[in-house]
């Protein structure tokens, strides 16, 4: 008779990690609806905006930002590579604006920069880097430990992504305690839906504590909708909305 340990790895390996290739790519799809509007993710490198979450420019394909630290290992991970880079000049200024939502020695041309340097594919892979080493890896790492499939993969990384790496309760590590105390994971001999539903809830509160993120609709008309169908492996075809947007991913 299998334990509860084996039977959520068991779970695991019967069925492709978000780490296969096509879901990884659903994946981007998914986070690229909620955070550009668009499915199309690889569109994204050139993306920069301020969206007055206090968190200073956000950039990229999952938000880099100047206020919290990623947009500099970024920057430096590229400069690393490419000394001669059009951002490698704005890396003092970014270490200064660490921490704050500050724009001091970035404007007027950052934005523009970073557009330019966007359509370098040696900046475009320190992107795809930074995110797997930040953001990917350690949610579905986590999530694979806890004997989540797809879905709970995914809803790690979607929570990772907005809300950062940490033990705070706003950061991943906080909403993670937060459900922990509610339900048990496959992994602890518990349902992997009821403990999906517990993460979501904790999920939801994190972002209502934000204004910048207090509309819940990527919870509540993307995972959750994933999660009633029993959708636990994130098979397409996938259908649904993100701030009132549709969207469809076919195969």
């Amino acid at each position: 008779m299998l334990t509860a340990t084996l039977l959520a790895l068991s779970l695991t390996v019967s069925s492709p990690a978000l780490t296969d290739p096509h879901k990884k790519d659903i994946a981007m799809r998914l986070v690229s609806s909620a955070e550009n509007s668009s499915l199309d993710w690889k569109a994204q490198y050139g993306y920069i905006e301020d969206i007055k979450d206090e968190r200073g420019y956000t950039a990229g394909i999952i938000g880099f930002c100047s206020g919290t630290g990623d947009m500099l290992e970024l920057v430096e991970l590229y400069t690393e590579r490419k000394p001669d880079n059009v951002l490698a000049k704005y890396l003092p200024a970014l270490r200064k604006v660490n921490g704050t939502d500050s724009h001091k020695g970035l404007e007027p041309n950052f934005p523009k920069d970073w557009k330019t340097a966007a359509k370098d594919p040696v900046f475009q892979q320190a992107q795809n880097d930074e995110r797997d080493r930040v953001y990917f890896n350690p949610a579905v790492t986590q999530a694979q430990k806890d004997g989540l499939r797809a879905l709970g993969q995914f809803v790690y990384y979607d929570a990772m992504v907005m809300h950062g790496p940490g033990n705070d309760k706003l950061s991943f590590g906080g909403i993670r305690k937060a459900a922990l105390g509610k339900a048990k994971p496959p992994a602890q001999g518990g349902n992997e839906v009821t403990y999906l539903n517990a993460f979501l809830d904790a999920r939801k509160t994190a972002m209502k504590a934000e204004d910048a993120h207090e509309d819940t609709t990527r919870v509540d008309t993307m995972q959750r909708v994933f999660l009633k169908n029993g959708n636990l492996d994130l098979n397409p075809p996938l259908t649904w909305k993100v701030y009132g947007d549709s969207y469809t991913i076919k195969k």
